[in-house]
């Protein structure tokens, strides 16, 4: 998508004027005579996401009103002006005035203006935006990129979107930053150790792979991002209903983020030596498909019995969580569409985050609310570690209980975490269910700009 901010002379372009409850009445009485009686006829109100174009005497398109909630509301959203990209006509637009906060209420009108049309016409809004006195527009549109980029990967579905094709995606990345880039293919995958991802992925008639890319001085302190990319999950043996398989295109949508994430990173140039590694297979049905109670060995070395088919995710993280932490890097992190108790805990639109670094958790919900990437801390609560014991293994994939299921997925996954300095792993959705002001329905990036935002301050 191309950038929707023009750095053209403000004079030229169509003031946008936020209105709130509290301030309508002081704007209204600057308005001329005309706009006024227009106003009122119209039933302008100043209401949250409500829209009036003022027409100049002459009949053209004067200025735009647009109503935001009282700045002491509970229920402000900073990202209500990315409906605008929908209702406005083509042109060219700058704020007239400030909204609540004007960085992100220019990153919503950029993010409002996102369209999926690769398999139907859906051309995005022809509207541009002055960049707002004071906002670093570059940085915006870096984010607004590689959120169109996740976007685009998480919608488009399983048949266009298999491992071979996100191994694409990945290098094409990649080679625009000039990253050396590795893939281990099928069998391979047996012969160098990883067989906890050649396991899920072997029943598909797509090849399993681990998706493997560096960038960065090798003397920069070393950043690992690990990504879950199972680009179709039925579940496995463990068949999931079919109103549970019917937006698994999503789940990879953790490598969708990881490689929005590492593209910010890298043409931020941030001063770290970056490895994002991708396992990306497909859990599909079939005979030599792998079962309930079968175990493997996985790269760490530790026996992992399968309770559950359906809880693949962890398994694939785990092998290349493991490559990861032999580096030794300063900070590992995986990004992963992983359980439904996460969604119960804590709905679509805030994901959970765990980690054992305070200080690290402090910086990440900061950032998260300064944003508005929503995350929220959950505990790795060392007392149910003792959940994921086998009888026959040294630890079960999917403890036999119904409670705490995001808590045990962090806990199965801190076990394959054991020389890094600093872990952080994120348990997204990955999609908007419903849509929502700059946030349209389907594929989302979660997590990823909060998590820039935060490798931007530590390593800038």
């Amino acid at each position: 998508m191309p950038s929707i901010f023009e750095t053209a002379s403000a004079s030229n372009a169509i003031p946008i004027t936020f209105v709130t409850k509290s301030n309508w009445e002081q704007i209204r009485e600057t308005l001329p005579g005309h706009a006024q009686q227009f106003a009122q006829a119209n039933g302008f109100a100043a209401r949250p996401g409500k829209y009036l174009a003022l027409p100049a005497p002459d009949g053209s398109l004067a200025q735009v009103l647009f109503g935001l909630e009282d700045e002491a509301s509970q229920s402000r959203d900073p990202f209500r002006p990315g409906s605008l990209p929908g209702l406005l006509p083509s042109g060219l637009y700058r704020f007239a005035n400030a909204p609540h906060d004007t960085r992100l209420a220019a990153l919503a009108f950029a993010l409002g203006s996102y369209r999926f049309g690769r398999y139907r016409k859906a051309e995005a809004p022809d509207v541009r935006l002055v960049p707002p006195d004071g906002v670093d527009a570059a940085d915006l549109a870096r984010m607004v990129e590689a959120a169109c980029l996740a976007r685009d990967l998480i919608n488009t579905p399983s048949n266009d979107m298999g491992p071979q094709e996100l191994a694409q995606a990945a290098e094409q990345v990649a080679a625009r930053f000039g990253a050396t880039f590795n893939c281990i293919i099928g069998d391979e995958l047996v012969r160098q150790n990883f067989p906890l991802i050649h396991a899920v992925g072997m029943a598909s008639n797509r090849a399993p792979r681990l998706i493997d890319f560096t960038w960065g001085n090798p003397d920069h302190p070393k950043v690992t991002l690990v990504g879950k990319g199972v680009c179709f999950d039925t579940g496995g043996l463990d068949l999931k209903p079919s109103s549970g398989m019917l937006i698994m295109k999503k789940d990879m949508g953790g490598a969708a983020n990881v490689l929005a994430l590492a593209q910010m990173v890298m043409d931020a140039k941030l001063k770290i030596r970056l490895r994002v590694l991708i396992p990306a297979v497909e859990n599909a049905v079939a005979g030599n498909a792998f079962r309930p109670l079968d175990i493997f060995t996985s790269r760490k070395g530790l026996t992992v019995e399968i309770g559950n088919t359906d809880a693949e995710g962890r398994l694939v993280l785990a092998d290349a969580l493991a490559l990861a932490d032999e580096e030794k890097p300063d900070l590992l992190i995986d990004l992963g569409t992983l359980t439904g108790a996460a969604r119960v805990a804590l709905g679509p639109d805030l994901p959970p985050f765990y980690t054992q670094d305070d200080t690290l958790a402090v910086e990440v919900a900061a950032h998260a609310r300064a944003e508005h990437d929503p995350l929220w801390r959950m505990p790795l609560w060392p007392a149910y570690d003792v959940w994921l014991d086998s009888k026959t293994a040294d630890i079960t994939n999917a403890p036999s209980g119904t409670f705490a299921g995001s808590i045990t997925c962090a806990l199965f996954l801190q076990r394959f975490v054991e020389h890094a300095k600093r872990w952080l792993h994120v348990d997204i959705y990955g999609w908007t269910p419903s849509a929502k002001p700059a946030r349209p329905e389907g594929g989302e990036c979660q997590a990823a700009r909060a998590i820039y935002k935060l490798l931007s301050q530590r390593y800038g």
